[in-house]
């Protein structure tokens, strides 16, 4: 019988997981930057391969929150741990581990799922530092198993699934094998939108910016997507920003994600975009509810 199972990716923010995801998938299906604390919501991406299907949780990274945005992202990433069967640790190579990994260890420790250490990043470690390194962390946990690899270039991602599939149970699929992502395409264009934002702009903007999609229609005698979406910013200042001189920074963010999007979904797409205020919304029960983040 073949394999079927959830593997959770967890670390502290910026180590990778998103681009890990992408890697696997062989698709990118969740928004990756230099940037920390890009992903915000639970992503799932789906693998069929000849020896089952695994089903990957990308989690936003577990940090110390500074505000209700922050712990509701480390809460979706606790409660994914206990969704997995497998989970995929990740570190950065020659780094740590730092305060956030240990932060993620003390949620591990109560883990009674398999934990496989990743040690990602590995290309920017000299080869004669990478083994004294390992000696170093593989002493943090009973990890199941150690696999050092590069996330970005797909170096040694071979040898982290062959250790995986021996450690998923055996069972039926839980999705169709034509899908890549239980995301909806709304989700997808919004996410699209809001890695142009953070790549785009600096300091506290990325963190205090959230999308939401108005409308998405797609008109078949055109072959085209129509798409509506709001940026929202939590200050009155932060949409001047938002805005340019004289509209710059919107058409970049905008023309940006239209390519994006036109690449993803595999048609012409007409992007319109929006800025509004919503005072302090990432302290907002209501609105972290409306926008999916609760």
């Amino acid at each position: 019988m073949s394999k079927s199972g959830f593997a959770g990716i967890v670390g502290r923010p910026n180590v990778g997981k998103s681009t890990l995801l992408n890697c696997i998938v062989g698709e990118k299906i969740a928004i990756a930057t230099h940037k920390a604390q890009t992903t915000r919501n639970r992503i799932t991406g789906i693998l069929n391969a000849p020896e089952g299907q695994c089903v990957f949780i990308d989690t936003p990274g577990i940090h110390r929150p500074k505000n209700r945005l922050g712990r509701s992202m480390v809460s979706t990433a606790v409660t994914a741990l206990s969704e997995a069967d497998v989970v995929l640790f990740l570190i950065e190579a020659g780094r740590g581990p730092t305060d956030d990994d240990r932060l993620v260890l003390k949620s591990l420790v109560k883990q009674s799922s398999p934990v496989i250490l990743v040690i990602n990043k590995i290309d920017q470690v000299k080869k004669g530092d990478l083994l004294p390194y390992i000696d170093r962390v593989k002493e943090l946990l009973p990890f199941r198993a150690i696999v050092p690899l590069s996330a970005l270039g797909g170096f040694n991602v071979d040898v982290l699934l062959k250790e995986l599939w021996e450690l998923l149970p055996e069972g039926p699929p839980f999705f169709p094998d034509d899908m890549i992502t239980e995301q909806s395409e709304r989700f997808m264009a919004a996410e699209m939108i809001r890695e142009l934002i953070t790549l785009r702009t600096h300091q506290e903007l990325p963190y205090t910016t959230a999308v939401s999609i108005d409308y998405f229609k797609e008109d078949e005698e055109k072959n085209l997507l129509r798409i509506g979406a709001t940026i929202l910013v939590a200050k009155k200042s932060q949409k001047g920003i938002i805005i340019g001189k004289n509209g710059a920074m919107l058409k970049q963010i905008g023309t940006g994600a239209r390519l994006a999007m036109e690449r993803f979904f595999g048609t012409r797409v007409f992007l319109e975009l929006f800025v509004k205020v919503r005072k302090d919304w990432h302290e907002d029960d209501g609105a972290l509810r409306e926008l999916g983040y609760r």
